[in-house]
């Protein structure tokens, strides 16, 4: 009998929007697998380790991922980290994948699962509470009203078209493309606020297109919203 893999979000910082779900299926799984070399370094299991101390006693298998778009060196890495999770799920064991967010949200994970499911094994996502979602929260803020569309968006690739997208715009992975950013959102007629590293202890929240500075944390996301002015 094989095991399963599970793709586990964590949320998106605060170790207190870790779902009852999550910590349940990391505390029966065998293995806990990271999206980096060093666990110390990794924000999802530093989450989790808050929240579940004995996370500490468990085999922790790095799974490491270039910061690349390069297609062909992304697929050699997924194919590799799938390989090595098939080694536990071989012998019958449970493995978590951790991620930051929820799964289903721009994850390595899933890439990694599609081979895991091509290769006849069993796969599950546990859905985690999504960054846009905790960043509007902390804005107390609506991100969708009536009949107004939300548009969730890769920032590290060109939002020219996207901008003109009717309803409300989330910028995400924005990172070192941010300075473009910031001149194509002057360029509209609308609302931005970006929260960087949100629920974390570095947070910080920006309310306006010239509050936000050239350059921000990986874990930053922009919020536009059509029409109204800053």
């Amino acid at each position: 009998m094989t095991g399963t893999l599970y793709g586990v979000g964590v949320g998106p910082g605060d170790p207190e929007l870790l779902t009852l779900k999550a910590v349940r299926i990391i505390r029966e799984c065998d293995i806990i697998a990271i999206p980096g070399t060093d666990k110390d370094t990794c924000m999802a299991y530093k989450i989790v380790k808050q929240v579940f101390a004995a996370v500490e006693k468990k085999k922790v298998l790095s799974v490491a991922m270039p910061m690349t778009k390069d297609k062909s060196i992304l697929e050699e890495r997924h194919r590799k980290g799938a390989v090595m999770i098939e080694e536990y799920l071989q012998k019958g064991l449970k493995v978590a994948f951790l991620t930051l967010g929820d799964p289903t949200v721009y994850s390595t994970y899933i890439y990694i699962q599609r081979y895991i499911l091509a290769d006849g094994y069993t796969a599950e996502i546990i859905n985690g509470i999504p960054s846009f979602c905790a960043a509007a929260a902390r804005l107390k803020e609506g991100l969708a009203e009536n009949a107004q569309q939300l548009h969730i968006i890769p920032g590290s690739y060109s939002i020219e078209d996207a901008l003109t997208l009717s309803g409300t715009k989330v910028l995400m992975k924005t990172g070192r493309k941010l300075s473009e950013v910031k001149e194509r959102l002057r360029t509209v007629k609308a609302k931005a606020v970006m929260v960087e590293n949100c629920g974390m202890e570095q947070e910080k929240v920006y309310g306006s297109v010239e509050e936000i500075p050239e350059e921000a944390g990986y874990y930053s996301l922009i919020i536009v919203k059509q029409g109204e002015k800053e």
